[in-house]
């Protein structure tokens, strides 16, 4: 009749829930390879631009990087990780100050702790 809804095949209603391992792994594609994050990115977080360096070699259970020209958390940064299909960014204490997800090819977007937009691109 019109107005109504069709029934659900099967009878019943069917709801997904969303696990914290679904949310870790948001994003886009594969997981993230570190491989593929080297280097030099533009980095544009609340309304200034600036760079950020990744690099392989250690910093604690994490790899160093850092920033150029920025400000607020991301002056601070001092490690990233690539975790399932984000990419992290920690401060000098290991604390997270960003979570970042593929959005494409060569683009991540994300968010600083603080709730700030965060992109990087090349």
């Amino acid at each position: 009749a019109e107005g109504q809804f069709p029934e659900t095949p099967g009878g019943g209603t069917q709801v997904a829930a969303a696990t914290p391992a679904d949310v870790a792994n948001a994003g886009t594609g594969a997981a993230i390879s570190k491989n593929a994050m080297l280097g030099t990115w533009k980095t544009a977080s609340a309304g200034a631009n600036c760079q950020m360096f990744l690099t392989l070699t250690k910093q604690g259970s994490n790899s160093r990087g850092g920033t150029k020209g920025c400000g607020g958390e991301l002056a601070n940064m001092r490690a990233w990780n690539a975790e399932g299909k984000q990419v992290v960014i920690y401060d000098q204490n290991g604390t997270v100050i960003a979570r970042l997800y593929q959005s494409a090819g060569t683009r991540f977007d994300g968010q600083t702790t603080s709730g700030q937009a965060i992109s990087l691109t090349r």
